[in-house]
């Protein structure tokens, strides 16, 4: 867990003791039983103030509460066609895990369009990988290692950037608001690979603006990153879009079982029958409805973050109009 300050997670610790229900019933979804490494997370996000990080842990339970969030596990995107749109134009997957345990989740960055469905839907998607990443995954990879596995690794896929991100980034900050206010330090290391120029570009001005401890895990990759990528993980753990030098990550390249973002590869059909299971056990209280799952979005979750977003949103502008310019 690197250098751990025990007094502000003592103090921490006894601000949380004194939570009451229904705060500490959903704080069993968070932590999973392992307290002190939870209680880190929110103190590493605060800057090891435990004030601060009890306030963002409390205001992220009442989100939790009011949202209901520990029921969206038992909430399928329906009907399956619907969810199939969903899973082709969100592209995430769980491709495998690291030789130290940590799952290997992969992200269709560049070629992720979100035009199949609601802002809703997506993120009630984005919410039920992470829960399930918490509450099934996590707790597994940690029960067969023998220690506590909390946090991930993410391999960022920049193939097919293009302008049209500018579409994509009321959503994407949505997406990263909601996971820096309630998941916080769930990523150990983000990997970016197949990074176009457009990337290259916005990337040289966003890093300056990233705190260090954000900045130390990110690392951009040459190509798709396959050799550096082999250092920490077996090929069988490689996504797809990394198997071969050269061979981009389109969103139907190779079969279901090898394409992690496809429906059909096995860790989709395991959220997808999971969630299916707990909606039959919870359909005596509450009949399945069509229709979306709505969480109420926050708004960016610090000053740097809406700053980025701003700052991208500009720099692809700015690639816009050199284009422009280039092709008068």
């Amino acid at each position: 867990m690197g250098i751990v300050s025990q007094d502000a997670l003592n103090q921490l610790q006894a601000l949380i003791d004194q939570v009451e229900e229904p705060l500490q019933k959903t704080f069993q979804n968070v932590h999973q039983g392992y307290v002190p490494e939870t209680l880190i997370r929110f103190l590493k996000a605060r800057e090891w103030n435990a004030s601060k990080a009890h306030k963002m842990l409390i205001e992220s339970l009442n989100w939790r509460v009011q949202n209901e969030i520990d029921k969206i596990l038992s909430k399928p995107i329906i009907p399956q066609d619907l969810y199939r749109g969903v899973r082709d134009s969100q592209l995430i997957g769980l491709s495998g895990y690291s030789r130290e345990g940590l799952p290997v989740f992969a992200i269709g960055v560049g070629l992720s369009t979100f035009d199949k469905a609601s802002v809703h839907y997506y993120v009630q998607s984005h919410i039920q990988i992470n829960e399930y990443r918490d509450r099934v995954i996590l707790p597994s990879a940690s029960k067969k290692h023998g220690r506590p596995i909390t946090t991930c690794v993410k391999v960022l896929d920049m193939t097919g950037l293009k302008l049209s991100a500018l579409n994509q980034i009321k959503l994407l900050t949505i997406i990263s608001s909601i996971d820096d206010l309630n998941y916080p330090e769930k990523t150990n290391t983000y990997y970016i690979v197949n990074a176009p120029y457009i990337f290259a570009g916005c990337w040289k001005v966003v890093k300056p603006l990233l705190q260090e401890r954000t900045r130390k895990k990110v690392q951009v990759l040459q190509g798709c990153g396959r050799d550096e990528l082999l250092k920490i993980m077996d090929y069988a753990a490689l996504p797809h879009f990394c198997r071969k030098e050269g061979s981009g990550s389109s969103k139907h390249s190779g079969s279901g079982s090898e394409n992690c973002y496809s429906l059909d590869h096995p860790f989709h059909q395991e959220l997808y029958n999971y969630i299916k299971e707990q909606s039959r056990m919870n359909e005596s209280k509450e009949p399945i409805k069509q229709g979306s799952f709505h969480v109420e979005f926050p708004e960016p979750a610090t000053k740097e973050e809406a700053d980025i977003a701003k700052t991208i949103e500009s720099e692809l502008h700015k690639f816009e109009n050199s284009r422009e310019n280039v092709d008068c």
